[in-house]
């Protein structure tokens, strides 16, 4: 994995669990409305074990997950990467929105690097 500077892991770890708030979030409110939570439902668990991997190699916190959850978690946050970048592109220069997807994407990225250093 590329060696992150000290601000841009704790960027990362931040921006990682915002991610995990919001799915949490909207997935209790489209419980309670009776949507469909499949697709939630798998990328709250893909960020989870993306923000338990980042922990585990700054941090060294160790984590619970076998190398199929690494594995499938990896493949979650790629198919997930192009549409915040989507999100991103359509954003306003500046504004503190395309901040906050300029970070998600750096994490998701990370995330996705240091999953595939604990699976080869």
């Amino acid at each position: 994995m590329e060696n992150v500077s000290n601000a841009d892991q704790l960027e990362s770890i931040t921006s990682m669990q915002s991610t995990v708030k919001k799915l949490e979030s909207a997935l209790s409110q489209m419980t309670q409305s009776g949507a469909n939570t499949t697709l939630v439902t798998k990328r709250l668990h893909a960020v989870s074990i993306g923000l338990a991997v980042l922990e585990n190699v700054w941090n060294q916190k160790p984590h619970p997950y076998t190398p199929e959850d690494l594995a499938e978690a990896g493949k979650v946050l790629t198919g997930l990467t192009p549409s915040v970048e989507n999100s991103y592109a359509k954003s306003k220069a500046g504004s503190p929105q395309r901040t906050l997807l300029e970070r998600r994407i750096k994490a998701l990225r990370l995330a996705v690097q240091a999953i595939e250093g604990q699976t080869h």
